[in-house]
């Protein structure tokens, strides 16, 4: 999907953002493979969602799903769904435990969260707390594959080419996702973005979904 001809806003190293223009098919095409396969993913999974969020409620005080406002296409902001994997105060405990942040960059991930939930830490490693967000992807928020979407607080400390991942809509899978994610530093993070954005097509989005499950399966950098 290429962006010949376009003026660079933003350049790190070789590495130059353009202005992304996709034309109207693929946006079409691309739209219908998000709702195919969220409308499908939703009646097959419904079956586990159902009783995963009897689980959580009756594991733990606080509701089912949590909801965060993520940044999504155009920093349009919007509400992401999942599972909730931690104790209800999670987010008033975070400046407590702010010491053990292992990320680099505006990331704040644990190995170990003491915030977590035993069955949250199931659903995180198994990547099931995410089903949910098959709801966001239908409402048209996300798309099944695209860049993770972020936490305003997030990109506000982005680098200046570092906003070209959101000329794109925010996807349940992507590069990051099947290469190691929270393994993998945040700068070469939004490098794997910057790649998908150069390569997007509906056959590398085909490719990305295949790759997924073995990576779900392997659980490398999940949790």
């Amino acid at each position: 999907m290429g962006s010949a001809g376009a003026t660079p806003f933003a350049q790190d190293g070789d590495l130059v953002a353009f202005p992304v223009r996709d034309p109207w098919y693929y946006r079409a095409s691309k739209r219908l493979m998000d709702i195919l396969f969220s409308g499908v993913g939703i009646l097959l999974f419904l079956p586990l969602m159902v009783p995963l969020a009897i689980i959580i409620k009756l594991e733990s005080d606080g509701p089912i799903f949590f909801r965060q406002i993520r940044v999504g296409k155009g920093r349009r902001h919007f509400v992401c769904y999942k599972f909730r994997s931690m104790v209800a105060d999670a987010e008033s405990l975070k400046e407590e435990i702010s010491y053990l942040n292992e990320a680099e960059g505006p990331m704040f991930k644990i190995r170990d969260d003491p915030r977590i939930t035993p069955l949250g830490r199931f659903l995180r490693r198994s990547s099931l707390d995410e089903l949910p967000q098959l709801f966001n992807v239908l409402k048209g928020d996300m798309s099944i594959v695209g860049p993770r979407p972020q936490i305003p607080s997030e990109v506000e400390l982005y680098e200046p080419w570092h906003y070209r991942r959101l000329e794109v809509q925010p996807g349940i899978t992507c590069l990051w996702q099947v290469s190691g994610r929270s393994s993998i530093g945040f700068d070469e993070w939004m490098r794997l973005d910057m790649e998908y954005v150069k390569l997007r097509s509906l056959v590398f989005d085909v490719k990305l979904l295949l790759r997924t499950l073995p990576a779900i399966i392997a659980r490398r950098g999940a949790y």
